[in-house]
């Protein structure tokens, strides 16, 4: 019953009533539609992450390989330890946890 009475609200509306309201309405629409796309980009990210940690866990120790400094810079560098990998998770803080670890939480 509770839309019915916005129906009859909205059917007392002038048309600059209706048209600010449809423009509110569009307006949230590509908010939300704005927020799911970075969620959904935010999750295929962290799949990719996850599965290369995975694979870094694979390689033996002493492996030499480019460590990503940037998105475009790499320096060479030694695997010493691949059971525990610090991961970025943001403003300066880093997190020491083991690659499988993140990979099996993430499939589950």
């Amino acid at each position: 019953m509770a839309s019915r009475g916005v129906g009859l609200e909205m059917e007392k509306m002038s048309v600059e009533q209706l048209r600010a309201l449809k423009e509110q309405a569009d307006l949230e629409f590509n908010l939300f539609q704005d927020s799911l796309n970075n969620i959904r980009t935010a999750t295929a990210r962290l799949e990719i992450a996850s599965t290369a940690l995975y694979d870094l866990s694979l390689r033996p120790q002493g492996k030499k390989m480019l460590v990503p400094l940037t998105a475009s810079l790499y320096v060479p560098g030694t695997l010493d330890d691949s059971e525990k990998v610090l991961v970025d998770v943001g403003t300066g803080y880093f997190i020491e946890v083991s690659p499988k670890l993140l990979y099996s939480a993430w499939k589950i």
